[in-house]
């Protein structure tokens, strides 16, 4: 039957109609993505394939309702756009459905244990077994969060020892000269924008939530929320140090080579056709100029 019916259609015709069907996907994405701003957040190339098939759903009806209506009719294109709006709402509506909870707060976290998104640390500064400051342990924290940005976010927990007993920052807030937590959260910025970057660090959330110890009593502690990167977070000890590719591994975080990391990467953060084209391109050009 598709045969026959795209018998008298020219090719110029199909090939013309593709792309156009592409700008009106994307403009009828668009307006659904505006109408329902704040209620429903889609990616583009979702909202432009959502937008297709409330446009394909909406002409559908159209031609039932009044088989002689133009394409370009007021009717067609307002069912047009409310199939694309409704098709946009239903599927931010499933999504939301199979999302996991909004974040828990930090007695539920300490409740639940450590897992692939949730780690505790008693100290970010201080060897427990020496009781003296000591970088590896400024590093392991950097190390955490820069896995949690590469995976699929994931929360810090600092003041808290492995079985999920608040221990507070009283041993790290030691080792200051101004032993506050305005100054414990700048130096914890100042770490994470030294080791992951200005951009990657920004990201990333700190607060001071107290958690419960026994009744009426509590211990602060520091949150560190790390939501995933759109793009690859390196680990850096230092100038002209390499850079290091972290993730999460379980409830673990461990550092990939040169090979997985390039894998990893490729995977997680494919690029998109333009910018693919554009790497070959260059590629290209080095290659001639090199030869």
């Amino acid at each position: 039957m598709n045969a026959v019916l795209l018998q008298g259609v020219p090719l110029w015709a199909v090939a013309a109609a593709l792309p156009i069907v592409l700008v009106v996907g994307w403009l009828l994405g668009s307006l659904a993505r505006w109408l329902l701003r704040g209620r429903a957040r889609l990616g583009m190339a979702t909202s432009i394939v959502i937008a297709i098939i409330g446009t394909s759903l909406g002409l559908f009806l159209v031609g039932w309702i009044d088989p002689k209506a133009a394409l370009w009719s007021p009717l067609a294109l307002l069912v047009s756009l409310g199939m694309t709006v409704a098709a946009v709402a239903v599927f931010a509506a499933v999504a939301a459905h199979f999302q996991k909870p909004q974040r828990q707060g930090v007695a539920e976290l300490l409740a639940a244990g450590e897992s692939d998104r949730v780690e505790f640390k008693s100290t970010a500064r201080v060897n427990l077994r020496t009781g003296q400051k000591d970088e590896r342990m400024e590093q392991v924290i950097a190390k955490t969060a820069c896995a949690f940005l590469n995976a699929d976010g994931g929360t810090l927990v600092i003041g808290v020892d492995d079985a999920g007993t608040p221990l507070g920052l009283e041993q790290d807030l030691a080792t200051m000269k101004s032993p506050d937590l305005d100054r414990y959260e700048l130096w914890l910025r100042d770490l994470l924008t030294a080791s992951l970057g200005q951009t990657a660090a920004a990201t990333v959330g700190i607060e001071f939530p107290s958690a419960p110890v026994g009744e009426g009593e509590a211990r602060t502690v520091c949150r560190v929320t790390c939501v995933p990167s759109p793009r690859p977070v390196y680990l850096r000890h230092g100038r002209g140090a390499s850079p290091e590719l972290w993730v999460r591994s379980g409830n673990s975080t461990r550092q990939l080579s040169v090979d997985e990391a390039t894998e990893y990467v490729m995977h997680r953060w494919p690029l998109s056709l333009g910018a693919t084209i554009a790497a070959q391109l260059r590629a290209a050009v080095r290659f001639s100029e090199e030869h």
